[in-house]
């Protein structure tokens, strides 16, 4: 929780776009971050989904991601996930189990949906800690844009 704590600090103050090394911090502005994701909305549009790493740290990867279709369940067995919405809402949902489950690499398993989840929406401004292990999926309600950066916080 500590990690996530930090997280939320460190993208308040802004982000670095590279691995991070020296003794001195580096800065994304809101502004370039606001670019980036106008850049990802095209690819999304098209896709579904797009996203684009940020920064990477260790233990930590930094990533924009932006979606206009809801994704399928997944659990992630070794990765934290911190979520700060940046546009539009979706619907979370969580816990529960996985229908169809496939495991992939890195332990990360994909599943059509999380069925008898809980489900919350989510808007700008919200900040999600999805702990490792724990079923979930987003559901972006049809004609929205939804769009977060993400922490994904590999655990020891």
């Amino acid at each position: 929780m500590k990690i996530a704590m930090a997280m939320v600090a460190a993208l308040a103050l802004g982000v670095p776009a590279a691995t991070l090394t020296g003794d001195k911090a580096q800065v994304i502005g809101a502004h370039e971050v606001q670019a980036q994701l106008v850049q990802l909305a095209p690819q999304a549009t098209a896709k579904g989904s797009s996203g684009a790493p940020l920064a990477s740290y260790g233990n930590l990867t930094l990533m924009l991601s932006v979606r206009t279709t809801s994704g399928g369940g997944e659990v992630h067995q070794h990765f934290d996930d911190l979520m700060i919405v940046e546009q539009g809402s979706a619907t979370l949902v969580t816990g529960g189990t996985l229908a169809d489950p496939k495991t992939g690499p890195n332990g990360e398993i994909r599943g059509t949906s999380v069925q008898n989840g809980t489900s919350q929406t989510i808007i700008v401004g919200d900040v999600v800690i999805v702990p490792a292990g724990v079923p979930h999926q987003l559901l972006i309600p049809s004609g929205t844009t939804y769009s977060a950066m993400v922490a994904k916080i590999k655990e020891p």
